[in-house]
């Protein structure tokens, strides 16, 4: 990853402005630019920028999908509090920099002998845009990074359907190319340049998207599933595409450490920084006697001599012997629904006194570590998105729904083994909590969308739309009559920036006008959010 580093640095220099029209202005700056610099570059800020990590996930999409809450900062997610500059977070930053590497790396392989590269950059491109128009909606795609390939500086808004039917061609070049033994790509931080296990990070791919559509375009959705899986999917742990990020803080200019470890590690002492994890996740946990509620949450004793991330007291048996475990409440800062402080009894500490924001629980240290993993597709997802298909779709994949959902829960629960010193689950745990949620008859797609919304844990992106494409959980509102909200229930996409209502006002505002109600809103439904 060291040498990564150095590589990501140096792909800086495509970075010349925040406007995405502007890529490569001057070809001198970039004309020996390797795309597998590029490619590197793109794959490590998904999870390793900051920014996107703090304000697209931690401060908006974690708390939108009732995953996180209780900070200062949650407020715009968790009680639906419009603020265009957290809102343009990812479009700035994705089009500044992002789009214009990957972009630049599959024109810069299309031709020569680079056909591996090509495809993964293809296929990397497909991801990231997906991020970014399961977000806004239509947005600029065709045309995106284009001003110095095709001089166009203020590119059309592609509509969300189109550009879900480009994704499938996309992919499908790229698994035509996909050849074992021609060009390595040592630099690849999925899966180090293994081909076969990127064609299946492709096929999965394709499975999660054509999922999205398949409510609005169930026939197209359906072959396009068939094509996935006879492709061939993941088939264990072993295939997970993820990111294993190193033992660094991140600055919002350093990407090699996770994002969101850093995002949330940076503000105050280790247990008052506000951030806990939400009831609507400790709650479902708790009820159906998940096994990764002990791995996910944990109690810690802010006052301890020297307490850093690394050595906090780990308070949580004791706490939970009195109290239970209890999460923000959807409606709630910490400082809020107002818990007395405890007296616990500590086998290394002795009796200590345990305060409101002590008893609520947050996320285990493990798991915020510098250099936690960052899972983009899991096996866990595919196999869950299988059972999803074959119920909604009536489609025969191999296995029945029940197997499919067994072997998601299964996998799901085994995967949290890449977190460094994260517990692991029993088998036997493991079967009994299998055994106490089977897949009951006319609840099938409710208890596959909320496993789905449980697996994407520490992907905000992919939990909020997981939650608006199956409907599953039901969450409860987090709209308050204090003034911090301004919907009254959760929004479905983020509204397009204020730059670029001034800098692309044209395409912007034809892309407005096919929205419901012609209204850049955050409450309409893009395209294929379809009730």
């Amino acid at each position: 990853m060291k040498k990564i580093l150095s590589l990501l640095l140096f792909a800086l220099a495509l970075q010349s402005c925040n406007k995405f029209g502007d890529m490569n202005t001057d070809p001198t700056k970039s004309a020996d630019m390797d795309p597998a610099i590029e490619l590197a570059f793109v794959q490590q800020r998904f999870s390793g920028d900051m920014s996107t990590q703090e304000v697209t996930g931690l401060i908006l999409c974690m708390p939108l999908a009732q995953h996180f809450g209780g900070g200062w900062a949650n407020q715009y997610g968790q009680f639906y509090q419009r603020q265009q500059a957290y809102m343009a977070n990812l479009w700035q930053g994705n089009y500044g920099a992002d789009v214009k590497n990957i972009t630049d790396a599959v024109y810069r392989s299309r031709t020569g002998s680079g056909q591996n590269i090509n495809a993964m950059a293809r296929v990397v491109r497909v991801y990231l845009f997906a991020r970014l128009t399961d977000l806004y909606g239509d947005i600029p795609y065709s045309q995106a990074a284009t001003a110095f390939t095709n001089g166009v500086l203020t590119p059309v808004y592609d509509t969300q359907e189109d550009i879900y039917h480009d994704f499938f061609a996309q992919l499908d070049t790229a698994m035509n190319q996909f050849a074992t033994g021609q060009d390595r790509v040592t630099n690849d931080v999925f899966y180090k340049g293994d081909i076969a296990k990127w064609k299946k990070f492709t096929s999965s791919l394709r499975l999660r998207l054509a999922l999205r559509v398949a409510r609005q375009d169930p026939e197209f959705a359906k072959a396009q599933v068939m094509k996935a899986y006879n492709d061939g999917l993941m088939t264990s742990n072993a295939d997970i595409c993820v990111t294993r990020h190193d033992n660094n803080f991140n600055t919002y200019a350093n990407y090699t450490g996770n994002g969101l470890s850093s995002a949330i590690r940076q503000t105050g002492s280790p247990v008052n920084n506000g951030y806990r994890l939400h009831s609507s996740l400790i709650n479902q946990l708790k009820n159906t006697n998940d096994p990764r509620l002990d791995i996910f949450a944990k109690n810690y004793w802010d006052n301890m001599p020297g307490a850093t991330f690394e050595n906090r007291l780990d308070i949580t048996e004791q706490v939970r012997a009195q109290i239970g475990s209890v999460g923000v409440g959807p409606k709630a800062f910490i400082w809020e629904d107002w818990m007395n402080t405890i007296t616990i009894n500590h086998p290394a500490a002795g009796m200590i006194q345990v305060g409101n924001n002590e008893q609520k629980l947050q996320l285990a240290a493990y798991m915020m570590e510098n250099d936690a993993p960052f899972l983009h597709i899991t096996y866990a997802e595919t196999e869950l998105l299988l059972a999803d298909a074959t119920i909604r779709l009536s489609l025969s994949l191999g296995a029945t729904a029940e197997e499919h959902y067994v072997n998601g829960i299964r996998a799901a629960c085994q995967q949290l083994v890449l977190y460094k010193n994260a517990p692991v689950i029993s088998p036997a745990a493991i079967d009994q909590f299998i055994a106490d949620n089977s897949l009951q008859p006319g609840k099938e797609l409710q208890l596959i969308g909320t496993q789905l919304w449980i697996n994407y844990f520490l992907n905000g992106p992919e939990a909020f739309a997981s939650v608006r494409r199956t409907g599953f959980p039901v969450l409860p509102s987090g709209y308050r009559t204090d003034g911090y909200s301004d919907s009254p229930e959760m929004p479905r996409r983020l509204e397009y920036p204020l730059t670029e209502k001034t800098l692309n006002a044209a395409n912007v505002e034809a892309a407005i006008g096919r929205l419901p109600g012609g209204v850049d809103d955050w409450e309409v439904r893009m395209w294929w959010d379809k009730e």
